[in-house]
């Protein structure tokens, strides 16, 4: 049976397979380290399912191409799980996209991909558009910025550093997408980008168990339809 290290906190640790089941040991990265290649993956892909659903796919189409994707994702990620021994032979090539707290469970393209399913399925274009371009960029650009460049601590994992880079990068997302989709620039929607920009940056920064794959694009949809309404703009 698999020796898993979960000491998923420290910088370099160790995930070695049992050799006496004659599966060979190899190290994967965890949070903690930069893995550029993976982040760089989730961004091209949240990146590219928002801009096809933009220029492209009708509702009914992003819905239903995403809808198959994710299950196929789904039961992938079962068979790699359920059989170790030919996730083994894929270990080369994923290990620049997986975690080592990710062998026995679905690795975090699953709540991935079903939030941003559940976005568009929910929410207004314009919102879901937010939030998957939030997700794709601003995630993985705070992590980026927090773990080269963090020096000061605003909660625990979270540095000043990567939250600002997390605040610039939704408002100017917010700022863009809405002025893009509702009419043009407008004071009305700088304010909304201000608001909604602040308010998911608080909760980014929040210490929950829930994958934040899945909770940033809801929250951003819902808390952006929420100042919407306030501020009486019609998405």
């Amino acid at each position: 049976m698999a020796k898993i290290d979960f000491s998923w906190d420290e910088l370099n640790p160790e995930s070695e397979i049992d050799k006496d089941n004659g599966e060979a040991g190899e190290e994967l990265p965890t949070r903690k380290n930069l893995q550029f290649a993976r982040r760089l993956f989730h961004m091209a892909n949240g990146v590219t399912i928002a801009t096809l659903y933009w220029l492209s796919f009708t509702h009914q189409q992003a819905i239903h191409t995403l809808g198959t994707f994710a299950c196929l994702l789904y039961v992938m990620e079962q068979i790699r799980i359920n059989y170790p021994e030919m996730s083994q032979k894929l270990l080369p090539v994923m290990k620049f996209i997986m975690r080592a707290e990710e062998q026995l469970k679905e690795s975090a393209m699953v709540p991935y991909a079903f939030a941003v399913l559940l976005t568009i399925i929910t929410f207004p274009k314009p919102l879901a558009l937010i939030a998957i371009y939030t997700l794709a960029i601003s995630d993985p650009l705070s992590a980026i910025i927090g773990i080269k460049y963090g020096k000061r601590r605003v909660v625990p994992h979270k540095s000043l550093e990567g939250s600002a880079a997390f605040l610039i990068s939704s408002f100017l997302i917010s700022l863009f997408i809405l002025s893009a989709t509702i009419g043009g620039f407008s004071i009305t929607v700088l304010v909304v980008s201000i608001v909604l920009s602040l308010g998911v940056s608080i909760f980014e920064m929040l210490p929950l168990k829930v994958d934040d794959n899945l909770t940033i694009p809801l929250f951003t949809a819902f808390f952006g339809w929420v100042v919407c309404l306030l501020f009486g703009v019609h998405i």
